[in-house]
């Protein structure tokens, strides 16, 4: 299965329904490029989520940290941390997607000792599993294995996706990592998901830099270091990044035109939205109606 558009809620928190039969897990295949934004956007989820690329190399970023991942590695993404990924020279690159609920990884009475620190560690966003480690060799390969199980769903598949879990869980907290928890930290992804989600309730009307910092709590030159130092860019760059995001689905509509999708997302001038897009998606978004429209 491939997941094409990710739908998100206004905190960016995925709202795709992690779950394959009877299981809190889902495992399947995507390929970056044929996501409707041509990358995976910026999101997270309660879910821990492991990858196995296949095929090519992409740039995932967890948090404010960048990572190159490339085929035959994969990466451990941490329960609550925000993530997207893009291809890297068109390579095409396909990757397995395991998210998995926390509590379904050992069962309750193992969870408090053996789960839960991890999910409060504040030095753990991501691990970046190379198969020249075996521990973490072994942790792809239990990917590998529980797609598999799903795809096949030979008898009893949903004791062996539970066996490799184990196995995955096990690999890791074996491998003494030194958690940290610092509160500092929790506060900074707790007022960052807060502006974003300010962001996605009020894109549609006009936003000032002032605005997103009360969001947050912030002075305007501290909210400027966070989003420079978590997603690269400025608020308000982020905010047009996002109205170009949101035009997307509205362009496919036949009914839809350009001069109303801009108003829709917040531009208020026509000619600026179209010399944005074309920035941004390297074409009109006419041409982008026309070529959705086939």
């Amino acid at each position: 299965m491939q997941i094409k558009d990710f739908m998100i809620d206004q905190s960016l928190k995925e709202l795709t329904e992690h779950r394959t039969v009877m299981l809190p897990i889902a495992c399947y295949e995507t390929t970056i490029t044929q996501n409707i934004h041509q990358y995976i956007p910026l999101h997270w989820h309660d879910e821990f989520q492991f990858v196995h690329v296949i095929k090519g190399e992409a740039n995932f970023q967890i948090n404010e940290e960048s990572i190159t991942v490339q085929k035959g590695e994969g990466l451990f993404i941490n329960s609550g941390c925000l993530h997207m990924a893009k291809d890297m020279n068109h390579s095409g690159c396909t990757y397995i997607c395991l998210n998995v609920s926390p509590h379904f990884v050992l069962s309750q009475e193992l969870y408090t000792t053996y789960v839960n620190p991890y999910i409060q560690a504040t030095n753990l966003p991501y691990l970046h599993l190379d198969p020249k480690e075996i521990w973490e060799k072994n942790i792809l390969n239990a990917i590998l294995n529980i797609n598999q199980l799903i795809q096949q769903k030979t008898s009893y598949y949903e004791m062996g996706i539970t066996i490799q879990l184990t196995l995955i869980w096990k690999n890791m907290v074996e491998n003494g990592f030194q958690l940290k928890f610092e509160q500092s930290e929790m506060v900074k992804s707790q007022r960052m998901k807060q502006m974003l989600n300010w962001i996605h309730l009020h894109y549609a009307e006009k936003i000032l830099l002032e605005d997103i910092a009360k969001a947050g709590h912030l002075s305007r030159s501290e909210c400027c270091r966070y989003f420079k130092r978590i997603l690269k860019k400025t608020p308000l760059h982020y905010v047009t990044d996002y109205r170009i995001q949101k035009s997307l689905l509205l362009l496919q509509h036949p009914e839809s035109n350009v001069t109303d999708v801009a108003y829709q997302v917040g531009f208020n001038s026509t000619s600026y939205f179209i010399e944005t897009f074309r920035k941004s998606m390297s074409m009109t978004p006419l041409a982008y109606k026309k070529f959705k429209s086939k």
